[in-house]
């Protein structure tokens, strides 16, 4: 029954109260507030009816009382919504119809005045009589309406806002007619335990884990509500950790970025997760500059289809780019992001293509036929162990393919190649990591070499290196997720282990800004800010989930894995950085290599990955990358100077 009332509020209100009807009342309202205001100054004045006169007054008031109302749009505001700043429409309405009854009332009655020397009263009356009446009749329609749903509706969670800064205000407001969480009042850390009153809702404050326990037991609250990601951070150690202990949910409002393409939210509150446990202060980047380098252009993305590629086609989706290509050889996640682009984005011209950076006939046909001018390569082979028992195709995709791609922009006049790299490309210690820095020997050297004019070309190479990224496809955030729904236990490799991390947002917005600042031949490092231990990582997801680590779900130390390493680096012992306009972007300074001296390299690792001469390959690896010392892997021998035959 309740159910059923609650849904008809919300009917009535969407449909019943639309703008024609509250043009009605409020001409209505208008309309007896004149006549009130001719009423009460006849009985002051002591004069005889004058029924005539009345009824032109009250003609007057209805007129000028439905043009103000249409000239300000004070009828087309749904009234349940309405703030304290929608009153100067009423209010410029108001003064409208008084200055209407002004003049007929002084001008046009002129011989035949209404009251003498009354008139300024009845005209100050009626206008004070309108202004209050519209602006009551729109408080008690906000009262019953909050009333009435307040009555029938059952909320599913009592919640605390913490904070008590504007955005926490509007969050408030923003939730007053949720029917998932009752907003019980403000929360905030302080000793001071003054009684406050903020946005009609009391603010509570605590000074240690008594103090909130008091607090939720008294007013049952089930969750605590963050409007801002860095109070998270600042609470992460006292808040959360009472939250946690005694069984309160932790909630958070969505920042800007989830939203969709029409700025609408899937969600207006979510439990908080991992990622904004980890997440830092938000990036701030010219966004104007960003579209005046890519909008107008053909852009070619490869990888397009992944977990950086996709993001990165969104992103350029948004600021409008002349046309998209989006390349990539796995056809169902492909697939998946031409349907989201066609729903999300249908005025982009965008072209997806099923290619192989390996093939490079299928490379060249694309080049030919849409020059792309701009070229962000995100294709690669990223997983440690895979590659380490398969290095010939880690060596054909990420170091032939890097070429093959850097040859095509080069011979096909493209403007700039950004390259995505990797931290473990630093000093390498798997195959994966030596790969990368293969790719990025290769760009480099042949950016140097086209910028000398030893050869022929315009493109600029720029390559850019950073860290994990928090929920890319196979990452160790995803799996933890799995392995917590699955009961356990979750497989850590080491106990000390730790990795730099970093959303994709925040990775796709810097590699976009690198490719705008860089002037040719850079490798532009990310700030990565702390590293975090996996164990910690795993620990605290268990704890999001509602667990407790080793007691409810397990942690297991399996051990490194082939090619793993304990920590990855994002500059080598040899390098050091120059600063670039963004602190959180800086340009590393690394060994050159000389095009000449890599070129027939190059070309005896595509033999040897065509034929599959893994120790060979491997050999070779090291030849050219000296700083690659295998750890924990099967390739070891090769750094003691010892063979063995092919397997």
């Amino acid at each position: 029954m309740k159910k059923s009332l609650e849904k008809f509020l919300q009917y009535t209100s969407r449909n019943f109260f639309n703008c024609w009807l509250i043009l009605g009342v409020d001409t209505l309202i208008a309309a007896l507030c004149t006549l009130f205001a001719f009423v009460g100054i006849y009985y002051i004045v002591g004069l005889g009816w004058n029924v005539s006169q009345l009824l032109q007054v009250i003609a007057v008031s209805l007129l000028s009382s439905i043009i103000g109302d249409l000239l300000f749009n004070t009828y087309r505001n749904t009234i349940r919504y309405s703030e304290i700043k929608d009153l100067w429409r009423i209010t410029c309405s108001v003064l409208f119809k008084t200055c209407c009854l002004a003049v007929y009332v002084f001008f046009i009655l002129h011989g035949d005045r209404l009251f003498g020397s009354q008139n300024l009263v009845f005209v100050i009356s009626d206008g004070m009589f309108t202004l209050i009446s519209l602006i009551g009749f729109r408080v008690i329609v906000i009262v019953t309406y909050e009333s009435l749903i307040g009555m029938v509706r059952k909320t599913d969670m009592r919640v605390l806002i913490y904070g008590t800064d504007d955005k926490s205000v509007a969050l408030k407001t923003r939730l007053r007619t949720s029917s998932h969480y009752k907003i019980s009042g403000f929360c905030i850390y302080s000793p001071d335990h003054s009684r406050r009153i903020l946005a009609d809702s009391r603010v509570y404050s605590f000074s240690d884990k008594s103090d909130f326990e008091t607090l939720i037991q008294k007013h049952r609250i089930q969750g605590v509500l963050f409007a801002r990601y860095d109070s998270i951070k600042e609470e992460e150690n006292r808040l959360l950790e009472y939250c946690k202990s005694i069984g309160v949910k932790t909630l958070i409002a969505p920042s800007i970025s989830e939203a969709d393409v029409d700025g609408l939210f899937h969600q207006f509150v979510r439990p908080i997760r991992i990622e904004d446990l980890l997440g830092r202060e938000e990036i701030k980047i010219n966004m104007s500059e960003i579209a005046a380098e890519y909008c107008n252009k053909t852009i070619l993305v490869t990888g397009a289809a992944g977990s950086i590629g996709s993001e990165l086609c969104r992103q350029l989706a948004q600021i409008g780019v002349r046309k998209l290509i989006l390349f990539d050889s796995a056809e169902s996640p492909l697939h998946n992001v031409r349907l989201e682009f066609e729903k999300k984005y249908p005025g982009i011209d965008f072209v997806p293509v099923i290619g192989d950076v390996r093939v490079i006939q299928r490379l060249r046909m694309v080049f030919e036929l849409y020059h792309p001018q701009i070229v962000f390569h995100a294709a690669a082979y990223k997983h440690v162990p895979l590659m380490e028992e398969n290095p010939c195709e880690a060596v054909y995709v990420n170091v032939i393919g890097s070429r093959q791609v850097a040859d095509m922009a080069v011979e096909y006049e493209a403007e700039k190649m950004i390259m995505i790299s990797t931290d473990k490309a630093v000093n390498p210690t798997n195959v994966m990591g030596a790969s990368k820095r293969l790719a990025e020997i290769y760009v480099q050297s042949l950016g140097t070499a086209i910028k000398e004019r030893k050869v022929k070309g315009n493109t600029k190479f720029i390559t850019t290196r950073f860290g994990n990224v928090l929920g890319s496809n196979g990452s160790v955030i995803p799996r933890f997720k799995e392995q917590i729904e699955n009961g356990g236990p979750v497989t850590v490799t080491h106990p000390d282990i730790i990795r730099y991390f970093m959303t994709i947002p925040e990775a796709c917005r810097l590699v976009m800004e690198a490719g705008m600042m860089g002037e040719g031949n850079e490798i532009f490092v990310f700030e990565m800010g702390e590293p975090v231990r996996i164990v910690d990582l795993a620990t605290r997801m268990i704890e999001l989930a509602g667990y407790r680590p080793d007691e409810d779900i397990k942690i297991e130390f399996t051990g490194l894995r082939p090619g793993e390493k304990l920590y990855e680096e994002l500059l080598s012992t040899e390098e050091n950085t120059l600063p670039t306009s963004n602190k959180k972007i800086k340009i590393a300074k690394v060994r050159r290599y000389e095009y000449d001296d890599v070129l027939d390299s190059y070309s005896e690792f595509e033999a040897l990955a065509r034929n599959v001469r893994i120790m060979d390959t491997v050999t070779l690896m090291k030849k050219i990358v000296p700083e690659f010392i295998s750890k924990n892997s099967r390739f070891e021998v090769l750094d003691k100077g010892e063979s063995l035959s092919e397997k």
